[in-house]
């Protein structure tokens, strides 16, 4: 007979827990869902920004620039001559093409249908005909191109297309081309023109036009590398001692008919120019891309390309400056990046220790219960490893596999390490804590509150060791700063979460100073609330260190974040109005047409103007009178002003106040103008009148103020004068102001005006400085850390009166039953927490700016704010305190502890106190 099979006794332990406790269960999953999320989407985040910047750099350089062109002579002249004109058929070609893309090496890629190849002369030839157009008398000289697919670029707008009839060999009398309708037009070239080639043998070759072709893509690599093939130029001839201008441009002729190009005077060459394709390039091949193109200029892979070319065969291209300007940009925001980065994760750290603290405070009993009838620590710590894997792993999975989906074209081992971290975190910290905590048996009674707790020494020696290590890091970012060009310093970054856990030490040694001063005045009060609260307070466990860290590293997160992304936008609002000079700007071409009194009033009556400030501009003044104007003469811009209307203009750009008076004051006894200069020109005029140079003639100016910059030009060396005063006063610019103007309207009166006008937008010239996905990204990334901190630090609130909820609820059932009211009740509730509340909240606002103002010498926002402008132009981005970062989340800090320990009252109070009151009845 077999035995029947014994049931366990008793249940699962993982079971029995999670049906016990699913709400714990599910809220520590759903915390480790998003902090895991975030842990893996950080690093792919700035992986596809950077990937996304290194494509739009590539793809936006000019063609001339990222193209690689591959370059190589005929045959010498002792190799036959059919040789020599195979070499420079389409078929060897074509062939030779595709062994250049075959043999480069990885990453580098070729974008076939932007790349092309064929034969062009680069030296130009003389056309002697007639016909042609000589603007100085002098006769063009052209180019001669055969390229390849010519029919695949162009649209055929006139004739027919270029072809070759029969085999073409360099002796061949006549070939056919084609030229733009640009050069067309410029050249007076039609179907049927000629132009006569010389040659080396004598015998010249004719050229006959055929067709003319319009560009489907004119900025695409195939008419831009060598813009001769879109249009014609006028070019200077260097030899004549005058200006003197001719015309060139390039002839295309048909496919197949480059050996004719063999004898001619022109310096024949192949040429193959191969695009980049940057669709499979990532922020990873940046190092091998460049090894690649060094290589392929002047290395290894230079040898294999004239193996399969010629002997002679040279490569250039500028991609490497291209990666050179990308890598700058990524190690100079990479930084930045890291100081966000840095924060959050440690703020994250903090919020999850602080999440197994609690879960272990509220099973403190039970695992002591446990302790005391021989459970083991080891059985203890693995059977809660295995209650919170269940729960914790498929939740940290869940994360990355969000992350994964939602950011695309990134690394997945640094989401996959980050996930795990938070995973192992929060798996190891509730075993981990309960079995330190659980080593020996503990007495009760014993008081661990903030007041009576006496730091060890092993505490003091570890906060003294933190204190060096935040002077340190802190030291080193103003010194360093974070645009040195090298890999992000972790020790540096971490300044912000040093000097908030610094903070956070020292405001805990703090704390019980100020609850034993007020405890005293209070205590003689009638009144148990405000005792009581005091009292409580300062009973509070010493563990309160950490939410209190938590929260000032969250909120000094927070407010770092907010004040980058507040310095940047300073610093481009900024650098566009240096730019533009007021909220719009017309000005006619040059700055030297007058602009008439019906143009002006037409602009002050277009909707949203404000206010329009006329200004007359003279760049390229000489500081000397028209007899002593030599060729290094020093120049500068004058400018003709109203002194009443500038002086609003500079008010209302938050610049200096204008000294409206002292241009007003009129010329003195020696007949010189006031005027108000630039630092650099008060130096070099000194105090007496000096004669400039202006376009009605000789001036004579006495410098009577000085103005470090001025609205109407971005320059360091300006005059400013009374422009009634001027022979010729007409206005040059228009400086409009406005709050909405309407950029449609304005455009429209500058057109009416004459096509010589030109309009410029504040607004449009901000945009520019937000250039590249790296700076986008990198901006998102901020404004995530911000709102990150800030639900951080309230969570961290949250958990912070959850921990001691349960005691709260029995103290207020037991003051209940001694004639404590409910209004009472909730009063004590809030009074207790706020001294905690406001102790994070004041510590965080004043953490936060020391922070910043600690921090800001080192912080350079430079390339995150400006990339895109004009790089000669100087801009102070500096990193300042942004108020809304410092004090939203501080008050959300406030308010959160008042309406938790407000919903905690009125609940209790619904609730009854029969429950809280029977302590230890199992019934």
């Amino acid at each position: 007979m077999n035995a029947a099979k014994i049931p366990a006794a008793c249940a699962p332990w993982v079971r029995t827990r999670l049906r016990n406790a699913p709400g714990i269960s599910a809220a520590l999953a759903v915390l480790v869902f998003l902090t895991a999320f975030l842990a893996a989407a950080f690093p792919r985040s700035v992986d596809a920004y950077e990937t996304r910047a290194l494509r739009h750099d590539v793809t936006t350089a000019a063609p001339g620039q990222s193209v690689l062109e591959v370059a190589t002579p005929p045959p010498s002249l002792a190799v036959p001559r059919p040789k020599r004109e195979q070499v420079l058929r389409e078929e060897s070609l074509a062939g030779i093409d595709r062994a250049l893309v075959k043999a480069l090496p990885e990453p580098v890629r070729a974008d076939l249908p932007r790349s092309s190849y064929g034969v062009h002369t680069t030296k130009p030839i003389v056309a002697e005909e007639a016909w042609l157009p000589r603007p100085n008398a002098m006769p063009p000289q052209l180019h001669y191109a055969v390229p390849s697919a010519l029919d695949e670029h162009s649209r055929l707008a006139a004739g027919r297309w270029p072809a070759a009839h029969g085999e073409v060999t360099a002796s061949t009398a006549e070939v056919e081309a084609a030229v733009t309708e640009e050069t067309a037009a410029e050249l007076k070239m039609k179907p049927g023109s000629t132009i006569t080639v010389p040659t080396q043998g004598g015998k010249p070759l004719t050229v006959r036009i055929t067709g003319l072709v319009t560009p489907l893509h004119p900025k695409s690599g195939y008419w831009s590398v060598d813009p001769l093939y879109r249009a014609p130029s006028l070019m200077q001839d260097p030899g004549s001692p005058t200006p003197v201008l001719y015309w060139t441009a390039t002839l295309l002729l048909a496919s197949g008919t480059g050996p004719a190009l063999l004898d001619t005077t022109g310096e024949p060459e192949l040429y193959w120019r191969l695009a980049p394709d940057p669709s499979g390039l990532t922020a990873s091949d940046v190092p091998a891309l460049r090894d690649a193109v060094a290589s392929l200029e002047n290395g290894p892979e230079l040898l294999k390309l004239r193996a399969a070319v010629g002997p002679n065969t040279a490569l250039t291209t500028d991609l490497d400056a291209i990666l050179d300007a990308y890598t700058a940009m990524r190690a100079a925001i990479g930084p930045v990046v890291t100081v966000a980065a840095v924060g959050i994760c440690a703020v994250a750290a903090v919020v999850l220790l602080m999440t197994g603290g609690l879960i272990g405070a509220r099973r403190h009993h039970e695992l002591a219960l446990l302790r005391s009838r021989g459970a083991s620590l080891r059985g203890i710590g693995g059977r809660l490893l295995a209650e919170t894997a269940v729960a914790v792993l498929p939740a940290a999975a869940l994360g990355l596999l969000l992350a994964v989906l939602l950011v695309g074209e990134a690394r997945f081992l640094p989401a996959l390490m980050g996930a795990a971290a938070v995973g192992a975190l929060v798996c190891l910290v509730l075993p981990l804590r309960t079995a330190l905590s659980h080593r020996r048996p503990l007495l009760h009674g014993a008081r661990e509150d903030m007041v009576d707790a006496r730091p060890s020494r092993r505490r003091t020696v570890a906060e003294l060791t933190l204190l060096v290590l935040a002077v340190g890091a802190v030291a080193a970012l103003r010194r360093r700063g974070t645009s040195t060009g090298s890999d992000a310093d972790l020790l540096v970054s971490a300044a912000p979460v040093l000097v908030g856990l610094i903070a956070a030490l020292v405001l805990v040694r703090l704390y019980p100073l100020p609850l034993r001063l007020a405890a005293r005045p209070v205590a003689r009060l009638r009144g148990a609330v405000g005792f009581l609260s005091l009292a409580r307070a300062g009973r509070a466990s010493s563990s309160g260190t950490l939410p209190l860290l938590a929260l000032l590293i969250a909120l000094t997160t927070a407010a770092f974040g907010g004040s980058v992304l507040a310095g940047v936008a300073d610093a481009r609002d900024e650098a566009a109005l240096r730019a533009v000079g007021a909220d719009a700007r017309i000005s006619a071409e040059g700055g030297l047409s007058p602009l008439s009194d019906v143009f002006v009033r037409q602009v002050r009556s277009v909707g949203g103007v404000e206010d329009v400030t006329a200004v007359r501009i003279e760049y390229g003044t000489p500081l000397a009178a028209a007899t002593d104007v030599r060729s290094d003469t020093k120049r500068a811009t004058l400018m003709g002003v109203d002194p009443a209307s500038y002086a609003r203009l500079a008010r209302g750009t938050g610049l200096p106040a204008f000294p409206t008076a002292t241009l007003e004051k009129g010329a003195g006894k020696d007949e010189a103008l006031p005027a108000i200069v630039s630092p650099a020109i008060a130096e070099r005029l000194g105090k007496q009148p000096h004669t400039v140079r202006s376009q009605a003639g000789d001036i004579q100016v006495r410098v009577a103020g000085v103005l470090a910059r001025t609205s109407a030009v971005s320059g360091s060396e300006f005059l400013i004068v009374d422009a009634k005063r001027l022979a010729q006063p007409g206005p040059t610019t228009l400086l409009v102001t406005g709050s909405s103007l309407d950029g449609r309207q304005l455009t429209a009166a500058a057109r009416a005006a004459g096509p010589q006008s030109e309009v410029r937008l504040r607004s449009a010239e901000r945009e520019r400085f937000v250039d590249t996905p790296m700076q986008s990204g990198a901006e998102r990334i901020y404004g995530a850390a911000v709102v990150a901190g800030a639900g951080y630090a309230l969570l961290a609130v949250l958990l912070s009166l959850l921990q001691t909820a349960p005691e709260r609820t029995t103290l207020l059932a037991r003051l209940r039953t001694m004639g404590l009211t409910t209004r009472q009740g909730r009063r004590l509730l809030a009074s207790e927490a706020m001294p905690q509340a406001l102790l994070a909240a004041f510590g965080g606002l004043l953490v936060g700016w020391a922070t910043i103002a600690l921090l800001a010498p080192g912080v350079d926002l430079g390339a995150l704010a400006l990339a895109g402008g004009d790089p000669s132009t100087p801009y102070t981005v500096s990193l300042r305190a942004d108020l809304r970062s410092l004090v939203l989340p501080a008050a959300g800090v406030v308010v959160l502890a008042a309406a938790v320990a407000g919903v905690q009252a009125w609940w209790a109070s619904r609730r009854g106190s029969i429950k809280e009151l029977r302590a230890g009845d199992t019934r």
